[in-house]
């Protein structure tokens, strides 16, 4: 497999640099060393040439000039750092020749490394590729985002219960982090507002009695491809403000100071706290505030260090909102350049739009944000003054476009009137950005149609699609090794930084010897995920069949619960009607249910007793197996999605924004299963219809079924005896002998409700995976569309993604 160039000065400064880890930072001899220590020491060497080429990017950066982006996420799913540097920074040879010589095997040392508990699904791995890209364009673009502490949970398995333990990433320093304590960030909150006019008369509020955070940055350091460009996410983890703590603490309150500094810490602790309870949603409108406070105050103070005049911001500066968590950024730019650079409102205003951009990730209703406005009133009283303030304009701007329409203005408002009252954030994103993009063809269809349409009416020239992609580089080059080097030899190493030549595969698609070392790639991938089933999972699954995978975040959209019901659809043929599957079948699960969603909880549960029940029933003789993967994270994800025979992407057309999963997997060879939902749709254009498996209902015949007819799945039920034979099975204790009743709820929710259509799509459903297990048992013609996937993915590699928004959105060109 290609990595770039490799100099003899590289190996001797990598020796150089470890021996000065070993002696001087953990202060051991080699003799003593761990494996964890070789791991740590590694790890600190690379980080060592990673902050060389990160200083020596910015100052070349700042020589020509160039504009910066800046990436605002609640979330970045990194993963683990060790193995992608050193593919990037091309000594990983050198490394582990090094190690071998010294009887250290590099790949255990991989596995030492925890991964970093940053981000929790989709949205931070996006987030994670867009850096990745980022800098392998050799584009100036930083990250910004919280330091934590904990991340979501550490997932394990209790009598097939979700149980969440504390995912405590950083038990010992990270050797990434660079610590920055000078660029630590004052942030105000709490308070109250009082109302005061200046010398000149006009109304000049003062926000007073506020508390003081400290936001104490760190950096990542990300290298890009080749090893050209280091650019770096900040991260903050909060402190309590010093000078305020000692104020208490000097007037004798040593409790309340303690105390106080407890309570400010605990913003960066852990991921996304439950908010289930009031504490708990103050703690996370606490978290967006800080990391948004403590990014723009950076993002300023480092433009006006470096001269540069604040009319000039939206030229040198892009601000990305990465969905609707950081939309207080709006608010707290205007802020800071109303109240602390007395600019005029006229002025902030044009700023702020002409700089901030909002990409939204998603249609469901509770994923967009809505704050109280008593809790926004008590945690940040002036952002609250000044969206009360963005949003009186915008109100009379929108009596201009559409006078006497009240229904309209009320539809738009950034203020949600009612009992409690609300501040809408994905308006308030909306309004304060010059651009707006969804992130598959159909999502941006769908937020201009059905989720916003009345702000598309008022500026359809900001909104645009900008489909979502992944970096071949984790997921391909460095996933699947195999592949890759077979991919090297047809085609040479190129595609590593330009995916579409993979194109150049779609020749060897058709031929024997081509097919059979693809096919043995991915048979060797298999048997390395079967050790890892058996390890995790306690099951055995047989690498001569096929597995059938679905991984992602546990959510009834989703529909893990059609993957279950066509389980149980093909149990209960084999053992009551004795039609045996044409080959072996392993279902494969893994995802993390958020801890207080209970009917995803009970999904995880459901698949589990599936499986207790399955694979012990001897009438199944192993042509079934179902295993749930506990602790879905991005190095499981590396190993499981090079295995993949079938890719279930199912989830209720129209609600998946786009999905990176169906990406990575078509990427790495596996057919898609799916329906015409997010970015299924262009995975079905990019790779040919007769190379990829679509069942179900569009999002058009949903909408059309329930306005025309109403959608009443009893009919389903009453109508097909294989639909009726499944519930009827789940409403028994068939699947729970010890724990009767636990899955009635399934039957009785599908039957009085569904939701998401499950029963609609059922028939299609079992009938698409039928069909492709016979196509599966015809080698050649499987292989030749599994290759065709990875030939025609190209399109779908997030640098395609990220030089769209350069070139579209932020104006931003390689530097």
């Amino acid at each position: 497999m290609a990595v770039p160039a490799v100099s003899e000065s590289n190996r001797d400064l990598f020796n150089q640099l470890i021996d000065h880890h070993i002696r001087f930072t953990l202060a051991k001899r080699r003799i003593e060393l761990s494996r964890r220590d070789w791991y740590r020491a590694t790890a600190l060497v690379v980080r060592d040439m990673l902050v060389e080429k990160m200083l020596g990017t910015r100052a070349r950066f700042e020589r020509v000039g160039a504009k910066r982006l800046c990436y605002l996420s609640l979330e970045f799913l990194i993963g683990r750092s060790l193995e992608n540097n050193l593919f990037n920074l091309g000594i990983i040879e050198v490394c582990r020749d090094f190690l071998g010589e010294n009887g250290i095997d590099l790949q255990l040392l991989f596995d030492e490394e925890p991964d970093a508990a940053l981000g929790n699904g989709g949205l931070g791995r996006l987030a994670a590729c867009f850096l990745d890209s980022i800098a392998t364009l050799n584009m100036p673009g930083y990250g910004y985002g919280i330091n934590y502490e904990y991340g979501l949970f550490r997932q394990e398995m209790r009598d097939g219960h979700q149980i969440e333990r504390p995912d405590s990433w950083q038990r010992e320093t990270s050797p990434w982090l660079v610590e920055r304590p000078e660029e630590v960030c004052l942030i105000p909150v709490y308070g109250r507002i009082e109302h005061r006019v200046d010398r000149r008369g006009e109304y000049n509020p003062a926000w007073v009695d506020w508390r003081m955070l400290a936001g104490v940055p760190s950096d990542l350091p990300i290298v890009g491809y080749g090893g050209r460009t280091v650019n770096f996410v900040r991260l903050y983890s909060a402190r309590s403000s010093s000078e305020f703590d000692m104020q208490i603490f000097n007037a004798g309150d040593y409790m309340k100071a303690v105390e106080q500094k407890m309570v400010s810490e605990t913003i960066s602790k852990v991921l996304y706290p439950s908010d289930a309870v009031q504490a708990g949603r103050e703690l996370r409108l606490l978290q967006e505030y800080f990391f948004v406070a403590c990014a723009v105050r950076d993002i300023v103070r480092g433009f006006l260090r470096r001269g540069e005049d604040l009319t000039d911001f939206p030229a040198r500066v892009a601000i990305q909102l990465n969905d609707t968590h950081p939309a207080l950024a709006v608010a707290e730019l205007m802020r800071l350049l109303i109240d602390e650079y007395e600019l005029p409102w006229e002025s902030a205003w044009e700023i702020t739009r002409g700089t901030v951009a909002y990409t939204n990730h998603t249609l469901m209703p509770e994923a967009l944000e809505r704050w109280p406005i008593g809790l926004m009133e008590r945690v940040v009283p002036r952002h609250l003054q000044i969206i009360y303030e963005i949003n009186r304009r915008f109100m009379g701007q929108v009596a201009e476009v559409w006078p006497g329409d009240g229904e309209r203005a009320r539809r738009v408002s950034i203020v949600e009137e009612g009992h409690e009252g609300h501040i809408r954030m994905a308006h308030l994103a909306i309004v304060g950005s010059h651009s707006i993009n969804g992130v598959s063809r159909l999502h941006s269809d769908l937020v201009k149609s059905r989720l916003v349409p009345d702000f598309y009416q008022l500026w359809p020239e900001r909104f645009s699609n900008k489909t979502n992609g992944v970096t071949q580089r984790r997921w391909l080059l460095m996933a699947n090794p195999g592949l890759a080097g077979l991919l090297d030899e047809a085609i040479g190493p190129g595609w590593a930084t330009d995916l579409e030549l993979l194109r150049g595969v779609e020749p060897f698609a058709d031929d024997p010897s081509f097919q059979r070392r693809f096919a043995a790639i991915k048979r060797g991938n298999k048997e390395r995920l079967a050790r890892i089933v058996n390890r995790i999972a306690g099951v055995d699954v047989d690498p001569a069949g096929i597995f059938d995978v679905q991984a992602k975040r546990i959510h009834e959209y989703k529909r893990q619960l059609l993957m279950a019901l066509g389980i149980v659809h093909e149990y209960l043929s084999l053992v009551e009607d004795g039609v045996e599957p044409p080959v072996p079948r392993a279902y494969l699960m893994a995802g993390k249910a958020a801890p207080g969603y209970w009917a995803a909880k009970m999904l995880i549960k459901l698949i589990n007793n599936l499986g207790e029940v399955i694979n012990n029933d001897a009438r199944t003789r192993g042509l079934i197996k179902v295993a749930f993967l506990p602790d879905y994270r991005v190095s499981l994800a590396e190993k499981i999605i090079p295995a993949a025979d079938i890719s279930e992407q199912i989830s209720t057309a129209g609600m998946e924004a786009s999905g990176t999963g169906n990406m990575k997997f078509a990427m790495n060879g596996a057919l898609t299963i799916g329906t015409l939902d997010g970015a299924n749709i262009e995975i079905r254009d990019a790779v040919g219809a007769e190379n990829i498996f679509i069942f179900g209902l569009t999002a058009e015949q949903i909408a059309t079924l329930v306005a025309e007819r109403g959608y009443h799945p009893l009919d389903y039920y009453d109508s097909d005896p294989r639909l009726m034979r499944v519930l009827d099975a789940l409403a028994s204790d068939r699947f729970c002998p010890s724990e009767p009743g636990l899955f009635r709820w399934i039957r009785d929710v599908l039957l009085n409700r569904d939701d998401y259509f499950l029963l609609a799509d059922f028939a299609s459903y079992i009938e698409t995976q039928a069909a492709m297990a016979g196509e599966f048992m015809r080698p050649a013609q499987w292989n030749r569309k599994a290759i065709l996937n990875v030939a025609r993915i190209g399109i779908f590699s997030s640098d395609r993604t990220v030089a769209e928004y350069g070139r579209e959105i932020w104006h931003l060109e390689p530097s």
